[in-house]
This record gives C-alpha cells, sequence and structure tokens, in this order.
C-alpha cells in the first residue's frame, strides 16, 4: 500500500511522461481525508481553491480546481492508514509568496523549511523561496515562488 501511494504521487508530478508513444499530463492528485468537511474548509480558505463539480457524483468526495485543468481530489470513503513523510509532497506555485506567508501566520496555521524550523523560509540555491506546511490530515505542501524568484 505505501508503495502504491509513493509511486502515484511520484508519477503525478512528473507532469508529463512517455511509455508506448503514449503521452501522459497530470492531471489531479487525490488524497485520502479522514473529515472531509474540515479539509476542504482549509483548502478554499488557506488556499482560495475554488470548488468544482465532483463528476462521480458519489458521496464523500470534492473536487478542487488547481488551476489549468489540475484538480485536487478529497475522498474520505476509505478508512485504511496512511503514511506521510515531508519527501511525499505536493507543491504549489504562488505569484504573492510574501502575502501567503503573512496569511499563514494571520491564521495561526504552522510552517517551515526543509529542515524543519518553524517559521523560517526556505531559499534554494537558485534564489527559489520555500515553506512547508500540513493540511488536516497531516499531508505536506510546499509552497513556493517559481517564477517570480
Amino acid at each position: 500500500m505505501k508503495k502504491t501511494i509513493f509511486f502515484l504521487i511520484a508519477f503525478a508530478f512528473f507532469g508529463m511522461a512517455k511509455a508506448q508513444n503514449a503521452n501522459f499530463t497530470f492531471n489531479h492528485i487525490a488524497l485520502s481525508v479522514k473529515n472531509l468537511e474540515q479539509s476542504a474548509t482549509f483548502y478554499k480558505e488557506v488556499f482560495q481553491l475554488q470548488e468544482i463539480t465532483n463528476k462521480t457524483k458519489m458521496e464523500g468526495i470534492r473536487w478542487f480546481s488547481l488551476g489549468e485543468g489540475k484538480e485536487l481530489h478529497l475522498i474520505s470513503l476509505l478508512k485504511e492508514p496512511v503514511t506521510i513523510n515531508k519527501a511525499v509532497h505536493f507543491a504549489l506555485t504562488t505569484t504573492n509568496f510574501e502575502a501567503f506567508v503573512k496569511t499563514l501566520e494571520a491564521k495561526n496555521i504552522r510552517y517551515s523549511d526543509w529542515p524543519g524550523i518553524p517559521n523560517k523560509i526556505n531559499l534554494r540555491a537558485d534564489g527559489i523561496k520555500q515553506i512547508y506546511l500540513q493540511d488536516p490530515d497531516g499531508y505536506w505542501i510546499e509552497v513556493n515562488s517559481v517564477g517570480n524568484k
């Protein structure tokens, strides 16, 4: 189970991959959540994600737009435990990095740099700023300034 989850997440972040002459592009990431309402509220309020139609029409699933046709699916149907660590994360880029950090601070949401120092911004060798935070289920999210150092 752990290997399957890691593979699916790793594959999703390659953006585009070629296999057997088929072109793949990233479509969505799905997260298994314990409390659907709490997780949905987190992604709406913290990241200002727009909720979109759950085309499965199944109860216990909510979809959010990540822009450019990419989606985040929150699924509360399975009750299997998920093992989480910081190396398995998804990353979002913002053009307003400093404003986003101020929003986190105003909402008392904890963030850190890669080593885990609280309220510290990581600066990569290429000048990109990064922070890491966790959602209500413990999933790691990187927020960075790619494209606007």
